[in-house]
């Protein structure tokens, strides 16, 4: 049972991770309707962020050695994975219908955690989940323009299991062989090197050579007033990429992944209020509604205690015993 101080901190760095990430679509709209391409939105974002970050990767160089894969795959699946594929999935579904699909991270993580990690789920974590999902199908009007594209919807498929991939990876509790527990690596360091690795893979897609990066130096236009480029892409780098990814991590740590993948999704109502009040985007009855619906289902996800094994110990590890990462992203 983890300690009330650290689910309590846990929880207040899932919220923060949610309205970070949940923030930059607001800034990003305006950059691409000033004549940026999506994919190089996104290359400048992670890439500015691994730039921010490259004096903690050097500090925690050892991590090269000593975890290569995990750092890897943290940089292919919770940065460039989540990112690519849900860009290519809004290219050919609607925008609401992507969101969807790519929020039943939770829902995979729950299925991850009980058959993979074969740890016990808790009957409210799958009403939350429930809760959760049904609210965002509101939030983001999932019926409005709907159509179906086989490789769209595998696309935003994809982008879910990437993220799913962030919250596991964000979880230092699995065990080494014969159950002996495995010293958690550094969340910083993590984060780190995964923007230099996803900010590799992304080059490759994006190609930014081909940028106008004449765009950067004037103003977009956001609900009528002027804003400096710039100053929007420092909050996509600063704010809702470094502080997102780092209160991220260390919320999956204080929380579970399966918990914290359902505050999450709260990361889709947070776009939808702030493109509300910034943007201009008026919302809906239906959009008020569902964003109440998530709500709930994360409050009854995170306020649920974990069951005990019905027999033998609960595979564990030291995020387990310390109190015990999607949120990705996008």
């Amino acid at each position: 049972m983890q300690a009330p101080a650290g689910r309590k901190a846990g929880l207040g760095l899932a919220l923060a991770s949610a309205f970070a990430f949940g923030g930059s679509g607001v800034a990003a709209k305006p950059l691409i309707e000033a004549g940026l391409d999506p994919l190089h939105v996104v290359w400048l974002r992670v890439a500015g962020a691994a730039l921010v970050m490259s004096p903690a990767a050097w500090r925690h160089r050892r991590l090269l050695g000593q975890r290569p894969a995990l750092l890897a795959g943290f940089g292919l699946f919770a940065v460039a994975g989540v990112q690519a594929c849900y860009f290519a999935a809004i290219a050919r579904i609607p925008v609401g219908v992507a969101l969807l699909v790519e929020y039943l991270a939770p829902a995979l993580v729950l299925g991850w955690v009980r058959f993979v990690r074969r740890r016990p789920v808790t009957r409210a974590a799958v009403l939350g989940v429930l809760l959760a999902a049904a609210g965002l199908a509101c939030v983001v009007e999932v019926w409005a323009g709907l159509r179906f594209d086989l490789l769209g919807l595998a696309l935003a498929l994809g982008a879910a299991c990437c993220q799913v991939g962030y919250f596991v990876l964000s979880d230092p509790g699995a065990p080494k062989g014969g159950g002996e527990r495995r010293e958690p690596p550094h969340p910083v360091g993590v984060i780190a090197y995964g923007l230099l690795a996803g900010t590799l893979l992304l080059t490759l897609v994006a190609r930014p050579w081909g940028m106008d990066w004449s765009v950067l130096g004037g103003a977009t236009r956001m609900n009528g007033h002027e804003v400096p480029a710039w100053l929007l892409l420092t909050w996509v780098v600063l704010v809702a990429t470094v502080l997102a990814y780092l209160t991220g991590v260390v919320s999956v740590r204080l929380l579970s992944p399966q918990v914290a993948g359902v505050v999450a999704c709260l990361e889709a109502v947070v776009a939808t209020v702030l493109a509300w009040v910034l943007l201009g985007e008026h919302l809906s009855g239906p959009q008020l509604a569902g964003g109440l619906v998530v709500l709930a289902g994360a409050w009854i996800a995170q306020s649920a205690a974990p069951k005990k094994a019905l027999s033998g110990p609960v595979v564990s590890g030291p995020a387990d015993a310390v109190p015990p990462r999607q949120r990705a992203a996008r």
